[in-house]
């Protein structure tokens, strides 16, 4: 571990200092005016993120979008307000009222920091460890951006070589996404990322020698990440020179994450809340922060006191931003004219435009054969992985499984691994058995842009990805998760592995799409839908949940009706064969359809016509018109059936109070998944004498 980093040249100014000290007071006046809030670690953090957004990131805080930059994530999203005074300072387009307005309603700095919402914040953080593990997805993403349109330059003169920059506090190093993250990152050797822990030895109980007694720098070492502690300064605050210093020299260690250990005490230099877990979470009092201020030099008689110096300095980010930005792009511009098939395919990539005929290559499935849908997946990955360069993913140690190898001769690794297919720039990724970090690192490396991801594992074990998958709705992110073995068909493993009420809990996440897609076909159209609705426009974009069978299934003609997530799969028939008004309606999806065809039979048998519907993802069907979905589903037929191996939940909405519910309102049970099926109650017979318990209670 190394203590003493090599001196470098920082210049640092009396008005670099003032600057530091106004955010702290900004800090302090913010959480102080709404009346809550997190003050203390954006005090002590101030030098640190000074230094990072003034002196060591390249940025253009005119363009926050700019590919060109650095990225920095605010793991500790609480202290919200050490990245909200850094964009005010440097003109990001945050203004004085802004901070004044902070957790407010309808302000651009509200109580965590939102991807979308304010300009220069590159992820939504709060939800403690998200962030180490967003940091982990955009360092990833920045290797595989490279190694798609620039693989072959030496490292550090490619315009697609940058810096992913992060701050953790304690909160973010004792949650276990932070770990899986921290872990992968390592085996990774992702020397593009520079991690700062804020170790300030306080937690909202108080010191954290209430719960940790480890060493975290060894930890870092052991993950294989560079490792460096720099010291406070006499007094206790934190040296930017030691900070600027341990920066660069990370920024050296190409084969390896950096980790930075910054000893701090909270709340400096509030004179009686420093050092003490109330400054973590609750305004100072007025007679501290105006003892504060005395400290530090600032009118205690004024809030908000920002000097005309100060700022004028501080936006000189602008100018070195814009100077920053021309100078890539003169780079950027030999490249393109170097390279113009990449930089086509760049410019392309960049539009969320696909490739010319690439829907050509999806796999049509011959209708009759039974087909796992996790199969189908699988060949529609590969298929599409030959023509859609920017499309990577993997799973979380359940590849074989999940059928999401898009190139068993590529792996995304470092070039010394051992495994045969290594390749820092290969098309499959290996998560490892990590469901949570893998999620929040899909998020990052869809933050980050110009690729598209998709990540793998049971539909149990999504449970273990909720929060991240929470937030990839939230931001809007078009992720793809593919969740396989989706119910009681999957058989012995029994009621550990056997998801029940996964599916109702996954749509009650606002904006998360969950796709159960009957077969092999409506997978493939899934697929295709998914990937045509891909954008990067904040608020557009979706993430799509593949719900898989494991167990295979009968294989219907393709319908294109499949992509407005709910359509007739069979029409009613009267006695000739000819179409006839339905008396029930039978919605299913999944594995499921296929019974709700088989009970058709026997109802059209006994002259009861009858409908099928496929609702392969009800979040679609609910995009359409009224006047679609009555067409699907009309208010005339009361009479209607359900069909999910799953809780209910979802469908109550949709079959009425006629209608009746087949559903799995219990755990499991290890047996083979037919026997399961019958003996919970989903075979063709069951589901037919329940449709005509519906018959008669929409005739009373």
């Amino acid at each position: 571990m190394s203590t003493k980093p090599t001196t470098t040249d920082l210049e640092w100014t009396e008005l670099d200092q003032r600057a530091v000290d106004t955010a702290r007071v900004l800090a302090a006046d913010a959480v102080q005016k709404v009346g809550n809030g997190h003050p203390g670690t954006a005090m002590s953090l101030a030098p640190a993120a000074y230094t990072l957004f003034q002196k060591v990131m390249r940025h253009d805080p005119a363009d926050p979008d700019w590919t060109g930059r650095d990225r920095f994530v605010l793991s500790a999203g609480h202290s919200s307000l050490t990245l909200y005074t850094q964009l005010y300072l440097a003109g990001f387009g945050l203004e004085l009222d802004d901070l004044e307005s902070f957790r407010t309603w309808g302000s651009r700095t509200p109580g965590h920091p939102e991807y979308g919402h304010t300009p220069g914040v590159e992820t939504t953080t709060g939800p403690l460890g998200q962030g180490v593990a967003n940091a982990v997805g955009m360092a990833m993403a920045a290797r595989y951006e490279r190694g798609l349109f620039d693989p072959d330059t030496a490292q550090g003169e490619s315009p697609f070589d940058h810096f992913i920059y992060a701050i953790a506090g304690d909160g973010c190093l004792q949650e276990g996404i932070s770990h899986e993250a921290s872990s992968l990152a390592g085996h990774q050797k992702l020397g593009n990322l520079v991690l700062l822990w804020d170790d300030n030895h306080i937690s909202i109980e108080g010191d954290t020698e209430t719960a940790v007694s480890e060493d975290t720098v060894k930890r870092y070492e052991a993950y294989g990440w560079h490792v460096q502690r720099v010291a406070p300064k006499p007094d206790g605050d934190l040296d930017p020179h030691a900070i600027y210093n341990a920066i660069e020299a990370a920024k050296k260690v190409t084969d390896k994450p950096s980790f930075i250990a910054m000893r701090s005490i909270i709340a400096w230099p509030a004179p009686h809340a420093q050092n003490t877990e109330a400054a973590h979470g609750s305004a100072l009092g007025e007679d501290e922060v105006a003892a504060t201020k005395r400290v530090l030099g600032f009118d205690p008689e004024k809030s908000f006191e920002v000097a005309d110096e100060v700022l004028a300095h501080t936006r000189k980010a602008l100018d070195r931003g814009r100077e920053a930005k021309a100078e890539w792009e003169k780079g950027f511009q030999e490249w393109r004219t170097a390279q113009p098939e990449r930089a086509a395919e760049f410019d392309r990539i960049a539009a969320c435009e696909l490739p010319a005929g690439w829907e050509e290559k999806l796999p049509a499935f011959e209708s009759g054969k039974g087909v796992a849908t996790r199969a189908a997946s699988g060949k529609v990955l590969q298929a599409l992985g030959a023509v859609i360069p920017e499309l990577w993913g993997g799973s979380a140690d359940l590849a074989g499984s999940n059928n999401t190898t898009i190139d068993p001769n590529s792996s995304f690794l470092p070039a010394d691994n051992p495994l045969p297919g290594a390749n820092p720039y290969g098309r499959t990724i290996h998560f490892g058995i990590r469901e949570h970090s893998m999620a929040a690192e899909m998020n990052g490396i869809t933050l980050h842009g110009n690729t598209r991801v998709y990540g793998g594992t049971f539909l149990v074990f999504s449970d273990y990805m909720r929060n991240s998958v929470r937030l990839s709705a939230l931001m809007h992110l078009p992720v793809t998760y593919v969740w396989t073995h989706d119910s009681i068909g999957l058989g012995e493993d029994g009621p550990t592995h056997q998801p029940v009420e996964h599916l109702a809990s996954l749509r009650a996440i606002p904006g998360l799409n969950v796709v159960r897609p009957a077969d092999a076909n409506e997978t493939a159209i899934a697929w295709r839908e998914i990937l045509k609705r891909y954008t990067k426009v904040f608020g557009k974009g979706a993430p799509h949940g593949l719900a898989l069978t494991r167990q295979g299934v009968p294989t219907y003609e393709a319908d294109e009706n499949t992509v407005k997530g709910g359509y007739v799969r069979f029409e009613a028939e009267g006695p000739g064969g000819q179409s006839a008004e339905p008396e029930v309606i039978l919605i299913a999806t999944g594995s499921e359809v296929h019974v709700a065809v088989e009970a058709r039979e026997q109802l059209q048998a006994a002259g009861v016509p009858t409908r099928v519907v496929s609702m392969p993802c009800v979040e679609w069907f609910e995009e359409q018109d009224q006047g679609y979905r009555d067409s699907v589903l009309p208010p005339s037929v009361k009479a209607r059936v359900s069909i999910e191996a799953g809780i209910g939940l979802t469908w109550h909405r949709f079959v009425g109070d006629a209608g009746r519910i087949v559903s799995l309102e219990h755990f499991g049970a290890s047996a083979d998944g037919k026997v399961l099926f019958r003996e919970f109650g989903f075979t063709a017979e069951n589901v037919a004498d329940v449709a005509r318990e519906s018959i008669a209670a929409a005739q009373r």
